[in-house]
């Protein structure tokens, strides 16, 4: 019985608090009852620490969706961190499309320009890919993980005191008023001694909700390493992508780019890079043994009516009836026609002739 008599007049006593507060809060609003006001400083802290959780906020969401654009699997990652369970690895955009180009440059052929050409995108689309997933790790590690800490935590403190000091303060505020109000001696005496009480409690609730609000100056520090971490986390992975980037544009400097404006016009023969100019180099030898011909070796050639031996290095589809269509490593017969274009020479297997794009070729000796 005790007990339960104690519980009662706790819960009365409760009750009653909670009706002196709200009549005051509301006598406030209605300017009716006077209000305490914090200090300047006080209210700075407070100002300050609720825009840093505004806009912590907003930075740790937008950096989800720069990390993460699919809605649907950010969801689900949440979902799987407040189980406290791994979520299950997921192939992102650029392995993804890695994986078509390699499937599809397997199904055309290592062995075409084209297929090759595939083959070593998709491997690099991998490998950005692979470089996206250690952003993400590294960034959430690094980055995301701080933020959320602040908001889930430090600055759930922050609010949940700044609460207490409200209502220590609508206490003191009671008090004060119950003491105007106050007309008999021994009232006075009571709320005099009540109001004490309540401006001590309010004093040491403001002493800690200013301590903990001072750390807010620490945070944004730590907040500011945070930030470097993950700038060099983009530095480092935007730096990989352009690496990998410039090994593929190199790559693929050794497969010619055909251009056809349609099937009944002329075509223009491609220009292959410096590191792969086969044709257009000094006289130097292959890795076959044979002689790849000077600019003068060509010169002569066109200037001559006589024919010559050529490899074709490269697949080539004819873009229309004029044009001969080559497969890579064979060897066909070239000469040059008088008013042709210097790209182009005539080139002859068996009894099929038509026009060839030198690019492609390597003259013998």
């Amino acid at each position: 019985m005790n007990i339960m008599d104690f519980n009662v007049k706790k819960l009365a006593a409760d009750a009653g608090t909670f009706l002196s507060r709200a009549v005051q809060f509301t006598e406030e609003k209605l300017g009716q009852a006077e209000k305490t006001e914090l200090d300047a400083h006080l209210e700075n802290l407070l100002s300050k620490a609720e825009c840093t959780k505004i806009w912590t906020e907003k930075i740790m969401k937008q950096t989800e969706v720069l990390l993460q654009p699919n809605p649907n699997a950010r969801i689900e990652e949440f979902v799987y961190e407040k189980l406290d369970r791994k979520a299950p690895s997921r192939i992102n955009n650029p392995e993804l499309l890695g994986q078509y180009m390699i499937d599809a440059g397997t199904e055309f052929g290592p062995g075409t320009a084209y297929g090759n050409a595939l083959i070593k995108c998709g491997e690099t689309q991998k490998r950005i890919g692979t470089a996206d997933r250690e952003l993400i790790q590294t960034s959430a590690l690094n980055f995301l993980t701080p933020l959320r800490n602040f908001i889930e935590g430090d600055y759930k403190t922050i609010a949940k005191e700044r609460k207490l000091l409200q209502n220590k303060r609508l206490d003191l505020d009671a008090a004060k008023t119950r003491l105007k109000k106050a007309k008999a001696a021994e009232t006075r005496v009571s709320s005099e001694q009540e109001l004490r009480i309540t401006q001590s409690e309010f004093d040491r609730q403001a002493e800690i909700t200013r301590l903990l609000l001072e750390g807010i100056s620490s945070t944004h520090a730590h907040h500011l390493r945070c930030l470097n971490d993950f700038v060099e986390a983009q530095m480092t992975y935007y730096a990989q992508c352009y690496q990998y980037m410039l090994d593929l544009q190199k790559q693929l400097g050794s497969f010619p780019s055909i251009y056809h404006c349609n099937n009944n016009q002329t075509s223009v023969a491609p220009i292959p890079s410096a590191s792969s100019n086969v044709i257009g180099s000094s006289a130097l030898t292959s890795t076959s043994g044979l002689v790849i011909t000077s600019p003068s070796n060509l010169t002569d050639l066109k200037e001559c009516s006589g024919s010559r031996k050529a490899r074709v290095l490269y697949d080539y589809d004819a873009a229309n009836s004029t044009e001969l269509s080559l497969l890579a490593d064979e060897v066909i017969t070239v000469f040059s026609v008088i008013g042709m274009d210097s790209d182009w020479l005539m080139g002859e297997r068996g009894n099929q002739k038509g026009r060839v794009p030198i690019t492609y070729l390597e003259l013998l000796n």
